[in-house]
């Protein structure tokens, strides 16, 4: 049986690097990401999934409750404030894997009723048919403004299950074709922690959507994502303020600057807001209970920040489609 491909041993992180948020560890100003308004608001539906990923960035399992199960309620409070406060476009829910959470349709709905685009992330397996009625419902009512996106972290069976569990290539296969069938709308999650380049994983993926029926590009970037890889404990540059034009990159293209996460702590009496999706344990990125309160700018101080985002490129609304 094939194994994961071995890279050579990347070095550690410097201990002395991502400890001051003002500072870098050679003493330059840090860089920070201004929140210029919500366009995307997430939801963390609960860590709660049915899977065991090999590398799961924030470590869900059938058994990691950290992030509790939202509740209808909650959503619908958050969302009264972001109806009256900003002008957001977009929803997204996300886990462990949300069709776990008993409420999710009711709150899918909630947010499709309020007139946002709705982007839910799945791995298409029993806990997503289990939902099957109530989703169909909603893409009879909401069409296109819903779309769904499938973790699928290779193009071949084999490589998928070695990162997600023996059988999950063929137990994701019902739930994948039940929603190619009924036409949803959908896009595609991948990962690049294969030692394959981007062109080669785009032909694979390719081949896959053809074989499986799948009216997906796999060269549009916003039907297929593939997703920079994250390892705190791997070595990564700082990010200062002097590197927005070094690297000619944006600030105002990173993803905590146009959106937010919230969460439910495990005996939290309420929600949180996060800065991100990327960060659901560190308290430094948690910024208060409210959006007002969560408006203010993220410094760059984890590895995440550099490695997925500014270097990485790497963005988790629905972008181009």
């Amino acid at each position: 049986m094939s194994s994961l491909p071995q890279e050579p041993r990347a070095k550690g992180l410097d201990p002395a690097k991502f400890r001051d948020p003002e500072r870098t560890a050679d003493g330059q100003r840090r860089a920070a990401v201004a929140l210029d308004g919500i366009a995307t608001l997430w939801f963390n539906t609960g860590t709660l999934c049915n899977l065991t990923c090999t590398n799961c960035y924030i470590e869900s399992s059938p058994s990691n409750d950290r992030l509790a199960y939202l509740t209808a309620a909650e959503v619908a409070q958050v969302l009264d404030e972001l109806d009256r406060d900003w002008q957001a476009e977009e929803i997204g829910f996300t886990g462990g894997e949300p069709f776990m959470n008993p409420e999710i349709v009711a709150m899918l709905g909630d947010a499709l009723d309020r007139g946002y685009r709705v982007l839910v992330l799945t791995n298409a397996m029993r806990p997503m048919m289990k939902q099957a009625d109530g989703l169909l419902a909603l893409k009879t009512q909401y069409g296109d403004r819903l779309t769904l996106r499938l973790s699928i972290d290779h193009y071949s069976g084999e490589l998928h299950d070695l990162e997600r569990g023996k059988h999950s290539w063929a137990r994701m296969q019902p739930g994948l074709r039940w929603l190619a069938d009924n036409g949803f709308h959908l896009n595609v999650a991948g990962r690049t922690l294969w030692d394959e380049s981007e062109a080669s994983l785009r032909a694979g993926y390719a081949r896959m959507f053809a074989e499986l029926g799948l009216k997906l590009d796999a060269d549009n970037h916003g039907q297929l994502v593939l997703f920079p890889e994250m390892d705190e404990a791997v070595d990564v540059p700082e990010i200062t303020e002097a590197c927005w034009d070094i690297l000619g990159v944006a600030s105002g293209a990173m993803m905590c600057a146009s959106s937010r996460m919230v969460v439910k702590r495990r005996g939290a009496p309420g929600v949180s807001v996060l800065a991100c999706t990327l960060l659901p344990y560190d308290t430094q990125f948690e910024l208060g209970a409210t959006l007002a309160e969560a408006s203010g700018a993220v410094k760059l101080n984890h590895p995440h920040c550099a490695r997925f985002c500014v270097l990485g490129g790497g963005a988790c609304s629905v972008g181009e489609t």
